[in-house]
């Protein structure tokens, strides 16, 4: 009778360390930049009315539309339900700190050029990067394409470029190549 429940006990704890297994090794959330966006913003109603293809660059009424857009980048919601997640993202990789060779922090944005122009991407389009404790990156050049994988926190950063929303602890960065 012991024998049968230490058999029974031993395979349930089986049972139980394959299930954690598999979920620590629970494939990472490849993300688009759009999901990173809560629904319904940014709110469509700043844009009625403005023409952007009519606005010259010291007319007043472009100064007060981008002094706006400026201030709702900066408060751009965050997706909370990111935070802790084990994501994988595509971008640009601005690098912020590090050597000739290899960095340990970046910027990652959307777009080719994001951070250059004023103003930079809303936070919510705005991830900083820090290398996992002991990795590095290696980054070719400013804008150099990359997929970072990590666990992404919902945390607001500023740095001499942009203001961030997200900030992603990376194990791994590669450079972009198209999934198939």
């Amino acid at each position: 009778m012991q024998r049968l429940i230490l058999t029974r006990l031993l395979a349930c704890s089986a049972a139980l360390l394959l299930c954690a297994a598999s979920a620590l090794a629970a494939e990472d959330i490849t993300l688009e930049w759009d999901d990173m966006i809560p629904p319904g913003w940014p709110p469509p109603e700043l844009f009625e009315g403005v023409n952007l293809d009519e606005l010259e660059d010291d007319d007043p009424e472009a100064i007060e539309f981008f002094a706006q857009i400026e201030a709702l980048w900066d408060e751009a919601p965050m997706v909370e339900s990111l935070d802790g997640k084990r994501v994988r993202l595509p971008g640009y990789a601005i690098p912020l700190e590090g050597d000739s060779r290899t960095v340990t922090s970046f910027l990652l944005v959307p777009y080719f050029g994001a951070c250059i122009h004023v103003p930079p991407p809303p936070r919510n389009q705005t991830v900083l990067v820090n290398m996992a404790e002991g990795k590095s990156a290696r980054i070719r050049y400013a804008f150099f394409t990359v997929w970072v994988t990590g666990t992404m926190t919902v945390e607001t950063s500023e740095t001499d470029l942009a203001l961030t929303g997200y900030t992603i602890t990376a194990d791994k960065v590669e450079p972009y190549e198209l999934d198939e």
